[in-house]
C-alpha cells in the first residue's frame, strides 16, 4: 500500500503578534507580554525592551487582535501580521 498525503487547508490564517514599540508605560506593557507568554517577569522585560519583537507566533486572528489592543490600552504599539502560506 502506497502512503498517501494530503495538504489540509484551513479557513483560518494564523497571525504573528508584533511588538513595534513599548511605549512610556513599559512595566504595563512587561505584565501583558507575562499574560500572553506565560513568561518569568524578566524574560518579559527582556522581550517588551527589543523592540520590534514577534510575541505571540501562530495565534488565531481573535487572539491577535485582541493581544494587539491589550498592548494599545497600555500605551504601546503593535500589530497582529499573517503568517505566510506553507
Amino acid at each position: 500500500m502506497a502512503d498517501e498525503y494530503f495538504l489540509l487547508v484551513c479557513d483560518d490564517v494564523s497571525h504573528d503578534v508584533v511588538l513595534t514599540d513599548a511605549g512610556v508605560d513599559v512595566l504595563d506593557v512587561v505584565q501583558i507580554v507575562r499574560r500572553l507568554t506565560g513568561l518569568s517577569l524578566w524574560r518579559s522585560k527582556a522581550l517588551a525592551t527589543q523592540t520590534p519583537v514577534v510575541v505571540l507566533a501562530a495565534v488565531s486572528e481573535e487572539d491577535a487582535t485582541a493581544a494587539v489592543s491589550a498592548f494599545r490600552d497600555a500605551g504601546a504599539r503593535a500589530e497582529a501580521r499573517e503568517r505566510p502560506g506553507p
